[in-house]
């Protein structure tokens, strides 16, 4: 009899399996050219360095990197352009039960948006940031325009905002307090919606708390999600959409942020293929929660 025992495969080898299939490099050639092979190897430190997206089935996160790659964001975190970022959405089983899956899902960052904005040629001006204690003197609610010019007291953050300005020289400024935004990330953040933990009054002690810098999410960079959902609200309601920002709206949209606790089979990519193979067990409980919108 053969005792010998067979080594389960490891995940991160099923992810470069997908990779490595002549189907998967041909979609990411098409998007990005003689860059491929680069953004590939990218995607593959990602994965490694990342234990919340080693929890995920290694095709959902292929083919969440492939939306990063039709929009030509690069998926480095310290970039801030895109993200892959884990979910433990409820799904319903074969048997009627419910568990918590663990969901890979794309997301672009405000420097993304900005980046996607300025290829259009029409943007003279992109600029989102923090506002301090005192900087601001008041916020035009006809206009929308605020005043910036008030001397700054403290390094307490009361808000952000995000501003454009066209070739043809129409601007548009959108401000959101920390209050507003805390509600904002409570209400459509999937991974803290249903948190009895985070409350409103807890995010925004977190928005001038110190932050990690190796995380994305309003739990891990407030600072950043904010800043990214000031500069999306604002170009989505005012500004000069090319077909690719469309695209990338529509994968970020509050709509899609709703719709996000499916069941996997409606989000399971239908253009990678790769045979079943037994994972390895992960017995550690994943509590990450990932930047949500």
């Amino acid at each position: 009899m053969d005792n010998t025992t067979k080594t389960p495969v490891r995940r991160v080898d099923i992810l470069k399996k997908t990779l490595g299939s002549e189907s998967v490099q041909e979609q990411f050639k098409n998007a990005l050219g003689t860059n491929s092979n680069s953004f590939i190897a990218s995607i593959i430190d990602l994965y490694t360095g990342d234990t919340s997206l080693q929890s995920c089935d290694p095709n959902l996160v292929v083919a969440q990197a492939l939306k990063a790659a039709v929009l030509k964001l690069p998926l480095t975190k310290a970039l801030g352009f895109a993200y892959i970022v884990v979910y433990n959405n409820s799904v319903r089983m074969p048997d009627g039960s419910w568990q918590k899956v663990p969901v890979p899902t794309f997301i672009p960052g405000y420097r993304g948006y900005i980046q996607m904005a300025m290829r259009t040629g029409q943007y003279r001006t992109l600029n989102a940031d923090v506002v301090y204690e005192g900087e601001l003197r008041r916020v035009s609610k006809l206009t929308g325009e605020i005043a910036l010019d008030g001397e700054k007291k403290s390094d307490k953050i009361e808000g952000y905002f995000a501003y454009f300005e066209l070739l043809n020289g129409y601007s548009k400024t959108l401000y959101m307090s920390v209050e507003k935004m805390a509600k904002h990330a409570k209400q459509y953040s999937p991974g803290l919606k249903n948190s009895k933990d985070v409350t409103v009054e807890s995010l925004k002690i977190l928005a001038n708390s110190a932050q990690s810098t190796d995380k994305v999410g309003w739990l891990g960079n407030f600072t950043e999600m904010a800043l990214k959902t000031c500069m999306r609200n604002l170009l989505g309601k005012w500004g000069y959409l090319s077909v690719e920002m469309q695209n990338a709206f529509t994968m970020d949209s509050d709509e899609a942020l709703e719709s996000r606790d499916n069941a996997l089979a409606e989000i399971r990519p239908k253009h990678i293929n790769i045979e079943d193979v037994p994972f390895e067990e992960d017995k550690t409980e994943k509590t990450e929660e990932g930047p949500g919108y």
